[in-house]
């Protein structure tokens, strides 16, 4: 697997931020998909293998903590960041309840989300980053 990208997949509802935060990503060496719903982020979960999954908290129809949740019935193992504007100490603690590994409160800047997905991706993946 040595030299293959990380693969993320990205859960964000605003085409806009979605774009720039996977152009960023994929800049740096990962590659990032980002299904444009929280049901195609939870299908492709469930399909393809992915190193690290970034969800959004804020989603029309299914929460971040929702689509957590469901992941983690079927993956308890692929590493969970959230990435979003929730910004208080109990938005950060029940996404940490309900599987995640960690947690950035936007704005923030491509260092912290690389260095946060470097932290949780195995050694041998983010080698290649």
């Amino acid at each position: 697997m040595a030299g293959l990208k990380p693969r993320i997949l990205y859960s964000e509802d605003d085409p806009v931020s979605r774009d720039i935060v996977r152009l960023l990503l994929n800049h740096e060496g990962f590659e990032t998909v980002c299904p444009p719903t929280s049901r195609d982020v939870l299908n492709m979960a469930k399909e393809e293998e992915f190193d690290a999954y970034l969800l959004d908290s804020w989603t029309p129809e299914m929460s971040g903590l929702e689509l957590c949740r469901r992941i983690r019935e079927f993956d308890s193992q692929t590493p969970i960041i959230f990435f979003s504007a929730a910004a208080t100490q109990g938005d950060k603690d029940e996404a940490l309840a309900a599987g995640a590994q960690g947690y950035i409160t936007k704005p923030a800047s491509a260092e912290e989300v690389m260095d946060a997905l470097r932290l949780v991706i195995p050694d041998s993946r983010s080698s290649a980053i």
